[in-house]
């Protein structure tokens, strides 16, 4: 395969040619791009002498005048590592100012980002921002591991191990587009019941899996359809959004669109109770206690059970102990071919982070264990499993 190898200034540089190294020995052709503050760091002729190809630094050179296009049509995957918080904030805004933002905006393959930077700048709201910008465009992001950084600091931010980088890149030049012609309904983050027009209550459900799982399909071939309760994230471009905010608007949705579809992802986390009947006005604070009679909300994977015909469905277990026996449990009373189950609660992964793990129980009977990974590589294993869920379906028929 040819791939483009983007390198962004930041001491993390020195690590790009160990990258470069490894996919040169997975048998890629490597063409390394340098901004001018990566050479401040690295020397262009270390990536010529580990590529064995003139290294691309400036975008008005005489033979570079239109260089940019040729190589974004050349390649077939665009790699950034490290990719500092400077060359994210000009690809999520689509300002090209050197030869490497250009190529970008001329790029149409899969693009893999590496990010190092210090931990502030990481956290920083514009850069996670820009991340999540990125995300839905598709893009895959290798997060930077915690640890001791140049600049004096411990956290998040140190670029990525190259042979995670590396993995990475392998995977997104594996991934087809298996799924064309399917029409998969993705439901996604919380939902909220309210008890007045001011409170109500909910989860801690943020919508990253199901989003990762829209990003992952869609890249996949398939459409999709988001059903999403309140989040803060960005629709993966190519979605058909659809917002909600109760379990009911949330069901009602489900089977309003629920005709084209192939397959069902249920990874919202949907309030189990809710209060049938919401004053009007605000409830007052007292210092007498306040009892609530609350009613069960739809069970919408189960009612989707019933109904779902020859249409693959797929739900998710949020639990805090018994993991595989309540997925099993799940999955059979509710008649879904495969349930994602993960343990809450469990540091780093779960809800309203970045990673999960899970254990993927099947129709068939087999289970699978996901080690953390991020929730957009979580969602791929999950995708990979779609040709063994048509089969047991079919040989149940």
């Amino acid at each position: 395969m040819k791939l483009i190898l983007g390198i962004g200034g930041g001491i993390a540089a020195y690590k790009s040619a160990e990258l470069a190294r490894i996919l040169m020995q997975n048998g890629h052709e490597v063409q390394a791009v340098m901004t001018s503050a990566a050479q401040k760091f690295v020397q262009p002729l270390t990536f010529a002498a580990l590529t064995g190809r003139r290294v691309l630094t400036d975008l008005f050179a005489l033979e570079a005048a239109i260089e940019h296009i040729s190589v974004a049509q050349e390649n077939q995957l665009l790699a950034i590592a490290p990719a500092t918080a400077d060359l994210l904030a000009k690809f999520a805004h689509g300002l090209a100012d050197d030869f490497l933002t250009t190529l970008y905006l001329a790029f149409t393959g899969p693009v893999v980002l590496a990010p190092a930077m210090n931990v502030n700048m990481w956290q920083h709201p514009a850069t996670q921002s820009n991340l999540a910008a990125l995300r839905a465009r598709g893009h895959c992001i290798v997060a930077p591991e915690s640890g001791y950084l140049a600049c004096g600091m411990t956290g998040p931010g140190r670029l990525a191990d190259p042979q995670a980088i590396a993995q990475a890149i392998e995977q997104a030049l594996s991934t087809s587009r298996d799924l064309e012609g399917e029409t998969i309904l993705i439901t996604a983050g919380p939902t909220q019941e309210p008890l007045d027009p001011v409170r109500f209550i909910s989860n801690r459900s943020s919508g990253k899996m199901g989003y990762a799982l829209a990003e992952a399909a869609i890249a996949r071939g398939a459409r999709v359809i988001l059903v999403s309760g309140p989040v803060h994230l960005e629709p993966p471009r190519g979605a058909d959004l659809i917002p909600v905010r109760t379990a009911t608007e949330m069901r009602d949705k489900v089977f309003e669109s629920l005709g084209p579809t192939t397959i069902v992802v249920k990874a919202a986390a949907v309030a189990d109770f809710h209060l049938s009947r919401v004053p009007d006005q605000k409830v007052k604070k007292t210092a007498a206690r306040l009892s609530l009679e609350l009613d069960p909300t739809p069970d919408i994977l189960a009612e989707l059970g019933r109904k779902k015909g020859d249409r693959l469905l797929i739900g998710f277990a949020a639990e805090t102990q018994n993991l595989q026996a309540e997925a099993r449990r799940k999955l059979e009373s509710k008649n879904c071919d495969m349930i994602v189950a993960n343990l809450v609660g469990t540091a780093g992964s779960g809800f309203d982070s970045d990673q999960n793990e899970a254990i993927l129980v099947l129709r068939s009977g087999d289970s699978i264990s996901l080690p953390r990974a991020p929730k957009r590589e979580i969602a791929d294993r999950i995708f990979d499993q779609i040709p063994k869920l048509r089969l047991a379906l079919q040989t149940a028929k």
